[in-house]
């Protein structure tokens, strides 16, 4: 795996290294030693699969709070995607600015997420199935999220005719600096 890590200090796109031949290619995805050698969490709790019906249709942004923040490993296994992460480490220099990747089914990249960002995707076309790995398992009550169209972050979508949010995305409050998550 190569491992490239964005503006965002925490956040990495991980692309394959295939070994080809005549039947095609064989490439590992996942393995605990390098995500550890490179400093990232390595547990694995459970997986997620996301199918979306229609191009435009925005998920997020999402975190998980305190106690039960989460990582997330996130690979578009069919269609495309434009994933973006949001910092929300009030510490960090880059607080509150955000690093969207193109993953395709045709790049095979990913991108990892760590604790304390939030995170989304647009789909860019009809039919696409998002593959996540988590660190934590799900909780509820510690399900958060932010505005997917916050102008706090400005975050710069690919342009949509239509967009198809649901109304738990669309309602999440508006960002306040220095509140507690």
């Amino acid at each position: 795996m190569k491992f490239m890590e964005t503006m965002l200090k925490g956040v990495w796109v991980i692309d394959l290294e295939p070994i080809e031949d005549e039947r095609g290619f064989f490439a590992r995805s996942w393995c605990a030693k390098e995500f550890e050698e490179h400093g990232l969490n390595p547990r694995l709790a459970q997986c997620n699969i996301s199918f979306n019906l229609k191009k435009g249709t925005i998920r997020g942004m999402h975190y998980q709070a305190a106690p039960f923040e989460e990582v997330k490993l996130v690979r578009c296994i069919r269609g495309a995607i434009f994933d973006v992460v949001i910092d929300l480490r009030p510490d960090s220099p880059t607080y509150t600015q955000w690093v969207g990747v193109e993953l395709t089914e045709e790049n095979r990249k990913a991108l990892y997420v760590p604790e304390k960002f939030a995170h989304g995707f647009q789909t860019l076309i009809d039919n696409t199935e998002v593959f996540y790995q988590m660190s934590e398992f799900y909780h509820p009550d510690c399900a958060r999220g932010v505005r997917w169209d916050d102008s706090v972050f400005g975050i710069e979508w690919p342009d949509q005719i239509s967009r198809i949010v649901s109304p738990q995305d669309s309602n999440f409050p508006s960002f306040v600096e220095d509140e507690p998550l």
